[in-house]
């Protein structure tokens, strides 16, 4: 399910105001490769509410991933991924809570 395809909840409203859900986005479980993680953390950045911050947010992911090119032990690119995913929910709770 897409954040666009559900219904509005009291949690979108703050203040009578609606504000932007920036939670992981759905999928995240199903991250098993560095592509698929790579996809779904630039899918992520286009959550975020500022261009510079797209920016460099996705800077970062770029650099990330050259640096972890050559990792071939599957425990490890796990454990990357994971660690990845709970940074990107971290973002994007940042980000949510300053708007």
């Amino acid at each position: 399910m897409k954040i666009q395809d559900r219904r509005p909840s009291t949690k979108d409203f703050v203040e009578g105001k609606k504000v932007m859900l920036m939670g992981p986005l759905p999928g995240a479980e199903l991250v098993q490769t560095p592509l698929q993680l790579y996809r779904y953390l630039l899918r992520c950045c286009r959550q975020l509410p500022a261009k510079n911050i797209q920016e460099h947010y996705k800077h970062t992911i770029r650099q990330s991933f050259r640096v972890h090119a050559d990792e071939d032990n599957p425990e490890r690119i796990q454990q990357i991924i994971r660690r990845a995913i709970e940074d990107a929910d971290w973002v994007m709770k940042k980000y949510q809570k300053q708007n």
